[in-house]
């Protein structure tokens, strides 16, 4: 009962500038955690508005009690074919579903813009996410070449 609670108190928002530092905050608070800050990271934290959205790209943020806990992009990578990336959850607020209500949000704006493919590079030391995207339905396919040094696995969704 508890989480169908908290479902109902996250809000999952359309990107405004406002959101920018938070955007940011909320994936080094992860990278540095795991990882290092990669120059692609550099360049898509630093400005989103460009890297991101303006190139036909989409960025959610999750609202909870107020405060922006949560976060995930959709880069368009071109030819109907989306790349769901910087996806975060702040310690805090992990556990309360928050990155299955971005993913599942994402999932649903990807579809809403004909996309026919949302896929994702991330590593096998992120048990937890790798877990959360299997249950929204993404399948391991054999690894590219990633502009990311950590990248190690990566995952399709047909849509």
């Amino acid at each position: 009962m508890h989480l169908a609670t908290t479902e109902a108190t996250v809000q999952i928002l359309d990107f405004e500038p406002q959101h920018a530092s938070a955007f940011r905050a909320l994936n080094e608070e992860w990278i540095t955690r795991y990882f290092v800050m990669e120059e692609a990271d550099h360049k898509s934290l630093g400005n989103p508005q460009s890297y991101i959205i303006d190139k036909g790209g989409f960025i959610l943020m999750a609202n909870y009690q107020g405060e922006i806990v949560g976060t995930c992009a959709l880069i368009n990578d071109g030819q109907s074919v989306y790349e769901l990336a910087k996806m975060a959850v702040t310690p805090k607020a992990q556990g309360l579903k928050i990155g299955k209500l971005l993913g599942e949000a994402a999932i649903q704006k990807a579809r809403e813009v004909g996309a026919r493919m949302v896929y994702l590079v991330s590593n096998r030391r992120l048990e937890t996410a790798l877990n959360l995207y299997r249950r929204l339905g993404f399948v391991e396919v054999p690894m590219p070449p990633s502009i990311y040094e950590r990248a190690d696995i990566k995952m399709e969704l047909p849509l």
